[in-house]
């Protein structure tokens, strides 16, 4: 009994919160609001604060479905100024046309984010919008309000490039352990090596989030293009001489920020690296990635005929299906066999040229598509070349179980960034030669 009076207690203070926030948004908004705005911004970044901790069910809920209500746009008004438009296509009937499309939650989002606190506060509401999106499609149109508002209030013009270091506040390096997403970091001996001379840290910080990093990557600085991770990660590795600095290696990029996911950062983090590398060590001669491949195995456990892809030429679906079922046999029928150290052990060459085979023709077929593997989109998205596959590079649990072991390098050829972007929008993976014999 007495949780049954708890529970309709907290559903009666959860709907006068509710209230209470739908109030103070449409104040807000009011010309009222605008010359109170900063004190009725912070009362509504404090009610979101509690929203999102009022009970696992309903957290922040009832708000969305408020914003998608009472916050979008008249379609009356603009099927009106439509049509106005539409009879006299002048500037003022296109002005007052785009005022009437754009949701008037756009400005109630602008308005929270002048006060203090408020920048913070709506990267997290999209955060927890995007978690409700697979089951609230409906939402859609909430969520690209955010993602246009933080995409250009998080322009990297806005953004400010600052190397991580040993020296920097231990807030800031806890926060490098926590968010590492590629190659994860074990406690402080394990940062202090990733931070030493031959291995370098760079991040993007926002003016309003001075102490938190948006992004981060990490660098190795090596003699040769890297064909396996566990030499950059060791944790006692001795660091190289800077006469041995000829090789810039991009092993690890993790976002630390959920809610900023869709906004271009890590291609140009990746470029204005390149740009102070250069600067600061002109030995570098080379700059390339050493990088996942996540969506292979699940890709390869699925792969139907090869024949019936679209662009596959008979010639080449005959080697990729021989080089399937040779893999098949080495696993005595299971493809499973490939994310188990042992399998990689005993791995026979021509086993071995096979599962290279299927990478290269995964990665060159599917990378311009939208289910391609995420990993190789961005790179050759943001202009690298398809450069090398290397077997055995990643034996770690993970590395076993998305990619069969691979890794690849992707290179960053800074004169041909452009034109590899260029292609690669146009549905062609720019690759190097040894790619090529692959294929």
């Amino acid at each position: 009994m007495l949780d049954g009076l708890l529970q309709k207690a907290q559903a009666r203070s959860h709907e006068r919160a509710v209230r209470q926030l739908r109030q103070d948004c449409h104040d807000l908004l009011s010309l009222r609001g605008e010359a109170s705005s900063p004190v009725i911004a912070r009362r509504v970044i404090e009610q979101l604060a509690i929203l999102r901790d009022d009970g696992p069910v309903r957290r922040l809920d009832d708000f969305f479905e408020l914003l998608l209500a009472d916050f979008s746009p008249n379609p009356a008004a603009v099927l009106e100024g439509a049509q106005a438009y539409a009879a006299k296509p002048d500037a003022e009937a296109l002005i007052r046309l785009s005022e009437l499309v754009e949701p008037p939650r756009q400005e109630l989002f602008r308005r929270i984010n002048r006060a203090p606190g408020g920048t913070a506060a709506l990267i997290a509401l999209r955060h927890a919008l995007l978690e409700r999106l697979p089951k609230r499609p409906a939402l859609k149109a909430v969520e690209a309000d955010l993602l246009h508002l933080l995409g250009s209030w998080f322009n990297p013009g806005f953004l400010e490039m600052r190397e991580v270091s040993w020296q920097s506040p231990a807030q800031l390096l806890e926060q490098l352990i926590r968010h590492e997403a590629v190659h994860e970091i074990d406690g402080w001996d394990d940062l202090r090596r990733r931070l030493q001379p031959d291995r370098r840290c760079f991040a993007f910080f926002h003016p309003q989030l001075p102490n938190e990093p948006l992004i981060f990557v990490e660098v190795a600085l090596v003699p040769a293009m890297a064909d396996a991770i566990a030499p950059l990660i060791a944790k006692r590795a001795e660091p190289l001489p800077p006469g041995d600095w000829k090789v810039a290696v991009f092993y690890s990029i993790s976002n630390c920020q959920p809610g900023l996911r869709g906004v271009s950062l890590g291609n140009f983090l990746i470029k204005r690296v390149v740009e102070q590398l250069k600067h600061e060590l002109p030995q570098l001669k080379t700059f390339c990635t050493l990088s996942p491949i996540p969506g292979f195995m699940a890709w390869l456990g699925k792969a139907g005929p090869f024949a019936e892809l679209p662009g596959v030429r008979t010639t080449a679906a005959a080697k990729l299906e021989a080089a399937r079922t040779l893999l098949l046999a080495a696993g005595d029928g299971d493809l499973a066999a490939l994310t188990r150290p042992a399998a990689h052990e005993a791995m026979r060459p021509e086993v071995q040229q096979a599962l290279l085979q299927l990478a290269a023709f995964y990665l060159n077929h599917f990378s311009p598509q939208p289910g391609g593997d995420p990993v190789a989109r961005f790179h050759l998205d943001n202009g690298a070349r398809l450069e090398r596959l290397n077997p055995n590079a990643n034996l770690a649990a993970k590395g076993l179980k998305q990619s069969a072991g691979m890794m690849v390098n992707y290179l960053y050829d800074l004169a041909r960034i452009d034109t590899c972007h260029a292609r690669f929008v146009n549905g062609e993976v720019v690759h190097s030669r040894a790619i090529a014999a692959l294929l």
